[in-house]
């Protein structure tokens, strides 16, 4: 593993360590990965074609959960390095990582798309 790609973890890292402790209590079997770049085959949820992807959450959020949710796999959060490196400089790096783990962990707890663009979340 190179030192850049150390760095980014570390971002990730830092960004999962700034949420507030009530927050990271609730995300219990949450699985938070970092990949290169979203497979072709990715379920792309991005408006339009000037829409990148930074980053995607699968499983059902809390809100939807009902009586019959048990014995599921974790949700998953993937943070796509690749578009957050080639699209931000090193010094926009940190905040808009931040930006798409707390968006990703948003849909968790389900919120979507909307409510997140009139968060500032978007």
């Amino acid at each position: 593993m190179n030192r850049e790609t150390l760095d980014f973890y570390e971002l990730v890292e830092r960004a999962l360590g700034g949420l507030p402790p009530e927050l990271s209590e609730l995300l219990d079997n949450v699985a938070i990965v970092v990949d290169d770049w979203p497979d072709y085959s990715t379920p792309l949820v991005a408006d339009g074609p000037d829409e990148t992807l930074y980053g995607l959450y699968e499983g059902v959020p809390l809100t939807q959960r009902g009586a019959g949710y048990h014995g599921m796999l974790p949700d998953k959060i993937t943070i796509f390095r690749g578009p957050l490196e080639r699209d931000f400089s090193r010094w926009e790096l940190e905040e808009q990582i931040r930006i798409t783990v707390v968006h990703e962990i948003a849909h968790h707890f389900g919120i979507d798309e909307e409510r997140l663009e009139e968060l500032g979340w978007g």
